[in-house]
Formats: C-alpha cells, structure tokens, sequence
C-alpha cells in the first residue's frame, strides 16, 4: 500500500507540474506563468525549478526524513516540481512525467540515505547552498501589488502601498503568533503582506473613473481567468488532496517537520494541531499566488495533512475526505476571486501585474543567486569570487541579442559555479578551507 501510495503521489504531482497546473515550491509557483505566457521558454523554465528547488530537496527534505523514518512531502513533491518541467510540453512528455515521477516516488522510500550518500561523494557538494536561490523569492513576491500601484497609478500611491505591504509583514511577524492550547499558531508574514498589498492595489483600482459606457461589459476577469485554470482541474487536484491524506494517515509522509516529529513519537493529536496551525498560516499565501498565478500547489493549503493525522491507520477515509477539503479550497479560493473581480479597473490592471511579477522575481532570483554563490565560494575560501561570477554572467547574459535565459541568468551561474569548484578540487587547483 505505502509503495502504491507514494508511486501515485509522485506521478500525479509530476504529471500536474508538467501542465503548470499546481506546483509544491511557493518560489517557483509565480515563475510558471511567465512561461505560459511565452515570457521564457521550456528549457529556462526547467533550469529555474531546478536551481530553486534541488538544493532544497537534499539539504532539507531528504535529511529531515531521514532523521525521522518518515517523509517530508517536501523530498517528493520539489523533485516532482523539476521533473515535471524538465519533461516537455506534450503527451509524450505528460506520460514520461508520470513514470519517472511515479518510479521516485518509490525510489525516494526505498533509498533515501543512498541519494545524500551519492551527493556526499562530491569534493564540495554545491547543492546545499543552492537552495539559497529562491530564499527571498515568497518574502519579495509580497512586493509586487506595490510596483503594479506604481505602474498603473504613480509612485506615489505605490510608495503608500508599499509602507502598507511592509507595516504588515512587520506586524504579522511580531504579533500574528496565536495560541491554542500547547500549540501556537503562526500566521504567514508574506502571505498576509501580499494580502494587504493585493487590497490596496484593488482599492486604488475602483478609483479609477470609466471614461465611455459600463466598463463592466469589457472587463477582463483576470483573477477569475486565473482561478479557473485551477478550477477546470478540480478533479486532478481534489484526487491529489486524497493521496496525501491517504499517506499521512499511513505514517508515511508529513507536511512539516514539526508534524514529523510529533508522527515519528506516535502523538497524533498533537501532531493535527501542529499541522492545523501550520495550514491556518498558509492559507493567504497560497490563496493569493493561486489568485494571481492560475497556480495551485499540489497539497493544496495543507490541510490535507491535517485529515491524514486525524484518520490516523484509516487511508480509505482520508483519502475520500482530503479529496473533498481539496475540493472546498478549491471553491473558496474561486469565491474569493470573484469578489475581487467585480471592483472596476481590474481590465488594466492585469498587464501592470504581470510586469511587476516579472520585475520582482528577475531582482529577487539575481539576488538570491548572488547569496547562493558566495556561500559556495566562502565554503571553498574564495569570497567575493561567487558574487563576481554571478553578476558577471548576468550583465553578458544581457548584452546578447538573445539572452541565455530571459528572466534571470543567476540560478542557471550557480549551478555552472558549483560545477567549477568542484573541478578545481579534482585538479587541486583550490584547498577546502572548513567553515568554523
């Protein structure tokens, strides 16, 4: 049953990231769209989920779950992330997705240390720092109502939104930590910065006086628009929520590592509360980058982890209730749109919102490259080395007639510079200094 599980988790996650239907990676989830939009190629894509998310993937999910016998969802659910978009864009390319995602899926529960092993092997293993890429992409990505406002409205209303968006996350960090019973509950600071930001953006739009008639028999239902494309697959994504509830009810994977921890020790009460917490704080990110994305993530807000340890050793239950929480985000997600819809100006404020996107993520991921190569190149005694190459390739990479990769060259540089250190450690060009 655990193996039939997992198979089905991977492939199906695989199969929804290689549609750019729902991805795991809160990072990547507003990267995909600029591809569907034709802003970046298949290849670019495929080199920005794998840049964002496989350091993650062996510096985080697969040695948390090694550490507790269990799985962090996180271990499946990134890797199906860059499989999937590493397949191409076709049948071909949906079936390839399916079996390779599927074949992991068991792989990842039959060799777990034998992957870290494999990466251990490295003279300097470069994945770990290079999870650093998409540090800031969530916190950043808050940003973005604030430069659309600018665009559609003048700096100075962007600037209010922006104080506004950053007030927010300050007070959520400071104060959004509630508690329920032995457990606190931790509101998302981004998730309710972008909220806010998002508010004050439509607010400023309903401002904006029609010039010419009702503009609601022209309005073009961007955020409607979006959702569907997360509605239209309802089905996919309320089988998905099942999968995961079914798993956790088996003890097989967690959502989190705190939920791990508490379903590793057998207190499974506790272990729902953690998890209930976790998913209350999630709900503003998710909900507002599937808005504005037409992206869901496969677990959805994660509740589902929650109905997988409240039906604890019952998968059949689980898995037909976390289909149905699924299906329930689904339709909230969509109501929620709607509302924000009917407000006037949204027609042009759609075009404003896909160039603050691509403008957040190009700075966030040169950022986040930068940050990514110089913990590569401090770890080798090389500082300032892993910053001269990154911005290095960024600036030719924009002197070509047609650029390596449009929306930012810094992932797809540290990858090729974790690939150099460690040729000049097989040469003995350069000594690994330890980090204290």
């Amino acid at each position: 049953m655990n193996y039939v599980l997992l198979a089905a988790i991977g492939a199906l996650a695989a199969v929804l990231a290689n549609k750019g239907i729902a991805v795991f990676n809160d990072g990547f989830r507003p990267i995909v769209p600029q591809y569907l939009e034709g802003k970046i190629n298949r290849k670019e894509l495929a080199t920005m989920s794998f840049a964002i998310s496989f350091g993650l993937v062996i510096g985080f999910g697969i040695p948390t779950s090694i550490a507790a016998t269990i799985i962090l969802i996180h271990a499946i659910l990134l890797t199906t992330d860059i499989i999937g978009t590493w397949c191409p864009d076709n049948l071909t390319g949906t079936i390839m997705s399916a079996v390779i995602g599927g074949l992991y899926g068991v792989g990842i529960l039959v060799g777990l240390e034998s992957i870290v092993t494999i990466f251990g092997y490295l003279p300097f293993n470069f994945l770990n720092a290079l999870g650093s890429v998409s540090k800031f992409i969530t916190v950043a990505f808050a940003v973005f109502p604030a430069l659309a406002v600018a665009y559609q409205h003048g700096y100075k209303k962007g600037i209010v939104t922006g104080v506004i968006t950053v007030l927010v996350y300050f007070l959520i960090k400071k104060f959004g930590i509630f508690s329920l019973g032995e457990f606190k509950i931790a509101l998302s600071g981004e998730g309710m910065a972008m909220l806010a930001g998002t508010i004050t953006m439509l607010i400023y739009a309903t401002q904006v006086k029609n010039e010419g008639g009702d503009a609601n028999t022209s309005l073009v239902n961007v955020f409607s628009n979006q959702v569907s494309r997360i509605r239209k697959n309802w089905i996919l994504l309320a089988v998905m929520g099942g999968l995961i509830a079914a798993a956790t009810s088996l003890s097989v994977v967690a959502g989190d590592p705190t939920s791990l921890a508490l379903l590793a020790a057998g207190s499974y009460s506790e272990a729902a509360l953690a998890a209930f917490a976790r998913a209350i704080g999630f709900v503003p990110l998710v909900f507002t980058t599937a808005i504005v994305t037409g992206v869901y993530g496969p677990a959805g807000c994660t509740f589902v982890f929650v109905i997988g340890l409240l039906f604890i050793n019952n998968p059949i239950v689980a898995l037909i209730v976390g289909a149905i929480v699924m299906i329930v985000e689904i339709l909230l997600i969509n109501v929620f749109a709607k509302g924000m819809d009917k407000f006037p100006g949204v027609k042009d404020m759609g075009e404003h919102i896909r160039t603050s996107m691509n403008k957040v993520l190009e700075v966030t991921l040169l950022v986040g490259a930068v940050v990514a190569a110089e913990a590569m190149a401090g770890a080798v005694g090389l500082s300032g080395i892993g910053a001269l190459f990154v911005i290095g390739c960024e600036l030719l990479n924009k002197t070509f007639k047609k650029p390596i990769v449009e929306l930012a060259i810094g992932p797809v540089a540290c990858i090729l510079f974790g690939i150099l250190i460690n040729i000049l450690l097989v040469v003995n060009l350069v000594a690994l200094v330890p980090v204290a």
